[in-house]
This record gives structure tokens, sequence and C-alpha cells, in this order.
């Protein structure tokens, strides 16, 4: 019998715990493996800070949001090091892990695969911008929240007569810009993989207005506005060397306002869009993910990941998650821009 841990690692997302359950009962029912859980990402395997993880623990944890374990933005090659994790799983007696999270945590574990840690990985971010799954757990859920909170912005613009900016996630890629954008019957997407200028968008809007509608316009946190540089970042790095962003919909509403002299208002759904319990969807994939991830350590594909291709679970190496994002194709943003304005 194996001992395997689990660690969730980066920002919370919708999906987590049906991950955990899902390794634990296919560990325990297939292979008879045993499990802790680490506290906080890799701070609990830095610090051996553990829980046991019996089948009992993960019961009814699927439908509910966030991770039982806590996460942490420790960087495990910052802060202690391949050999530290080495030394902290050996004293523990675990002989692999299990990590699940987005792309910082995804390359820390591909690091110390190299480096003769044992990992397998599981993708997980809302912003679904990992090239090597189709799909990642926590989208579905993050762009149903963001739909139903831009339906309530519209009623409320349309009671003032206001535009309305709602501004959502998307560091890299603006999947849920995109989606939530068309299904909410957005004027204006406006996401990272699309530089426009901050004058087309005021053409959207008071298209929308002329047409007696309160216009609403949807912005990925990492939009950078035609003329810009970079992304609006005010709040400094991340543990991961990454910038903070957030606020761009705070400066569109200015500059919207001055362009169109149309009352603005902006609303930064931020954190929102990680809580609550996740879609069926979410719940089903993050299962499924987390029964291969299990069956992956079982059969020693350690240094790969597992992820969604069609229909099919597969296993992949951390090189194929890393090496390129993915983005929103121009023939799909054309596709929505049909109905800007």
């Amino acid at each position: 019998m194996s001992r395997l841990g689990i660690l969730t690692s980066g920002g919370d997302c919708p999906g987590l715990n049906a991950v955990i359950r899902g390794a634990v009962l296919g560990g325990i029912i297939s292979h008879g493996h045993d499990f802790v859980g680490f506290r906080d990402g890799w701070r609990g395997v830095l610090e051996q800070d553990v829980v046991p993880l019996p089948r009992q623990a993960v019961r009814g944890i699927a439908r509910l949001g966030g991770t039982m374990l806590g996460t942490s933005r420790t960087n495990p090659l910052r802060d202690g090091g391949a050999d530290a994790v080495r030394d902290s799983l050996g004293a523990l007696g675990v002989d692999g892990l299990i990590a699940i999270g987005g792309e910082g945590t995804l390359a820390a574990a591909q690091e110390l695969s190299r480096q003769e840690v044992k990992v397998v990985g599981v993708p997980k971010t809302i912003d679904n911008d990992l090239d090597a799954t189709d799909v990642t757990f926590g989208f579905d859920t993050a762009v149903q929240t963001a739909t139903e909170a831009m339906d309530r912005l519209r009623t409320t613009g349309e009671s003032h007569h206001r535009c309305m900016i709602a501004e959502v996630m998307g560091r890299n890629a603006g999947w849920i810009a995109l989606h939530a954008g068309m299904a909410s019957g957005a004027h204006a997407i406006l996401i990272p993989e699309q530089r426009v200028p901050l004058a087309q968008v005021a053409g959207w809007v008071q298209s929308a207005r002329d047409r007696g509608r309160a216009p609403l316009v949807v912005v990925a946190e990492a939009f950078t506005p035609e003329g810009q540089e970079a992304p609006y970042s005010p709040r400094g790095l991340d543990a991961f060397g990454r910038p903070r962003l957030g606020g761009i919909g705070m400066l569109l509403e200015q500059e919207l306002q001055r362009l169109t002299g149309i009352e603005t208002r902006a609303t930064v759904l931020g954190h929102i869009q990680r809580g609550g319990a996740p879609t069926a969807f979410d719940r089903v994939l993050a299962t499924r993910l987390g029964l291969a991830a299990v069956d992956s350590a079982a059969s020693g594909r350690w240094g790969t990941m597992v992820s969604l291709r069609g229909t099919d679970i597969v296993n992949v190496d951390f090189a194929a998650a890393l090496g390129r994002l993915k983005t929103v194709p121009e023939d799909r943003y054309r596709e929505a821009a049909v109905l800007f304005g």
C-alpha cells in the first residue's frame, strides 16, 4: 500500500473538493492507497502540516465550493527547494504527490519532477487558459456566476439609463469575458487578446444608447486598451512574480463617461467568480480528473498531468500545459463582435 499526498495551491476554484474526493475514493477503492492532505498548498508540504484523508473525511464534499485543505500562494522552489520537499515527504512516509493547481503550481510541479520528486498534476484555473486540456474545471461555474451577475447589472442599468461595466477574471485569456458576455447579451466584450481603442468602445456604447438600450460592457481584468503598454496592475506582484491585476473596469468607467457623456458604473466581480458551489458539469469533470490522477500515480506515470481531450481523460507532460497558453482565437472574437454596439 502506498501513501499519497494531495495539495491544492494557488487561487481557490469551484470543483477542488470534487477532485480531492475523486482521488481519495478512487485510490482507496481501486488501489488500497492511504492519503494525507497538505494544508494550504505547498506551505503544508514544506512545514509537514498534514491532515489524514480517510474515506469518511471526503464524504459529501463534491458539492461544496473552495477547498477543504486550504490553499496559498507559497512557491516551493523559492521558499524551500526540492531538497526540502523531498525531506518532508520522506519524513511523512509519502510516496508521491497529487498537486492540484494552475500555471504556477504546475510549473513548480514540473521542476520538482525533474529533481526526482514524484508528482502528478491536476490542472485548475477558472480562466480556462491551459492549452493541454480542452476545459478546466471551475470555468463553467465562473461563467454561470458572471452571467447571473451581468443579468442583474442590466436591470439596474436599464432602470437608471446608465452604462454598466462588469470586470471579470482573465489573466492571460478572455474566455470568461467572452462566454459570459455573449450569454448576457453584452454590447462590448474586451479581452486581453484584442487591443481595442477606447474610441471604438465608446462608439459601441453610444450605438447601444442611441437604440434606447442601457449599454453593458464586459472586460477581462488583463484587457489593455490600444496605446497602453501593459495591463493595469497597481497592486504589485504575487508570490510567483506575476502582476496582481484588477481595476481596469474603474478606469473604463471614467473614460467612457468622459467620451460619451453617459453616466457609467463599474462593478468588479473579482473573487465572487471563484466562490460558491460548482455546477454539475464542473463536479463531474473534477471527479473524473481526481480518479484519473490517482490511477496515474498507481501506474507510475509521474511527471505528467491529467487533462480532458474531447470526452476522454488522458495524460500529458507538464511541458504541454506550460509551453503555450490557450487564448481566445480571433475568429471566436469576431464571431461575438458582430453583436457589439
